[in-house]
């Protein structure tokens, strides 16, 4: 395996962190621009859904372009998003930050999972795209609890300054270690769009957005759920998110085997229950316990919900390669980007609810989510066998 996709992983890494970090965030950059937590969650909304349409759009019209200038390119202009981030004196700059970095960062995940095929070669396709896609899965373990200390002693610019100084070192690596001369294959928006018409692939993309949305309602709102839903302080977010992020590692490593022993479907669909079932002891906690004991429950749980979230990416990608594995590198493109439509999707529903309601009903309404995407997994998996009768009939 050739070592420079470590650096794939590495930028992935440095991206993803941004995404992942938000929510220990919110409060203190709400405060700081005088604005509600739940407007200042249209940041991770409008970084997600510029994510996810930076990733084919821009991929569509750069894709013959050498793809160590390109991913060079989309490292510095995140950096430069970073930047203008940390020196922000108003919410709207912020906000035309995150339209910057998330833009560039989508760009970077689809030339990143292609560059890494390129350079691993077709026999060692899934794993080198596994590397890179496991430096947002380090993100979640490692950057986001970082992030929030960093935020905890020099403020959230200076967890923007940190990501930025990590981007440009990513970078200045890039560019020194990856070879000239790496184009990538120019393909229309229809061509990549196209592979939603393989059979089996629609139904998926849509449990990963139904499942991810669900999953954001709650985690881009960690920061209100833990203060004002279970009495926590802010010194503690670091440590929620270093435990949730041990436990997606867990999830992440442990799903691969899963998947091969058990098959893919069967633990996508236990993901799907047990993130049913942690949303409801989440909402029923903060709703009966004492604000003790509601504090004890987030802690306690926050391992198991990483687990249980991050089982899911690995073994639905697994599924969605099954149906059309000579197109893998279109459908996992589009599952990144059903994936940051669900985030934005979960967090505009999320900020809506806290507008509304209070932090222990965020609960409630992502326990809705994972049902739907049980439903949307049934049918599709209905549909299958009924093209694979038909198939054998004829």
């Amino acid at each position: 395996m050739d070592r420079r996709i470590i650096w794939l992983a590495v930028g992935s890494f440095t991206m993803s962190t941004v995404g992942f970090v938000f929510s220990s965030l919110l409060p203190s950059i709400a405060a700081d621009t005088h604005t509600t937590i739940p407007h200042a969650g249209h940041l991770i909304t409008l970084f997600s859904l510029s994510y996810a349409i930076g990733a084919p759009l821009l991929s569509a019209l750069a894709g013959a372009a050498d793809r160590r200038r390109l991913l060079v390119a989309a490292m510095l202009v995140f950096v430069v998003g970073n930047c203008i981030a940390a020196m922000s004196v108003s919410f709207t700059t912020l906000l035309l930050a995150q339209i910057v970095m998330g833009m560039a960062s989508g760009l970077f995940a689809a030339t990143a999972q292609a560059t890494a095929v390129s350079l691993a070669g077709p026999e060692h396709r899934a794993l080198a795209i596994s590397i890179v896609v496991g430096g947002t899965t380090f993100a979640v373990a490692l950057g986001a609890p970082l992030g929030a200390l960093i935020a905890a002693f020099w403020g959230w610019r200076g967890t923007f300054g940190a990501v930025a100084l990590l981007g440009l070192t990513c970078a200045a690596v890039l560019w020194l270690r990856l070879p000239r001369g790496l184009n990538g294959t120019k393909l229309t928006m229809s061509e990549r769009f196209g592979a939603i018409g393989r059979p089996g692939v629609a139904s998926s993309l849509m449990v990963t957005f139904l499942y991810l949305t669900g999953g954001f309602i709650i985690i881009s709102y960690l920061a209100p759920l833990a203060i004002d839903g279970a009495g926590l302080s802010q010194l503690a977010l670091p440590g929620l998110l270093l435990a949730f992020g041990v436990g997606a590692v867990i999830g992440n490593l442990s799903s691969g085997y899963l998947a091969d022993r058990l098959g893919a479907t069967r633990v996508v669909t236990a993901s799907l229950i047990a993130a049913l079932a942690v949303s409801l002891m989440i909402a029923l906690g903060l709703h009966f316990l004492t604000r003790d004991l509601a504090g004890l429950l987030l802690i306690g749980i926050m391992v198991p919900w990483g687990i249980v979230g991050w089982a899911f990416p690995p073994a639905q990608a697994s599924r969605i390669v099954g149906f059309a594995p000579e197109v893998a590198h279109l459908t996992l493109s589009l599952n990144a980007s059903a994936i940051y439509l669900g985030i934005a999707t979960g967090t505009a529903i999320g900020g809506r609810v806290l507008e509304n309601t209070a932090a222990a009903d965020l609960g409630f309404f992502a326990a809705l989510f994972p049902v739907a995407s049980l439903a949307v997994l049934y049918a599709g998996l209905r549909s299958h066998r009924r093209r694979l009768a038909t198939a054998a009939a004829e």
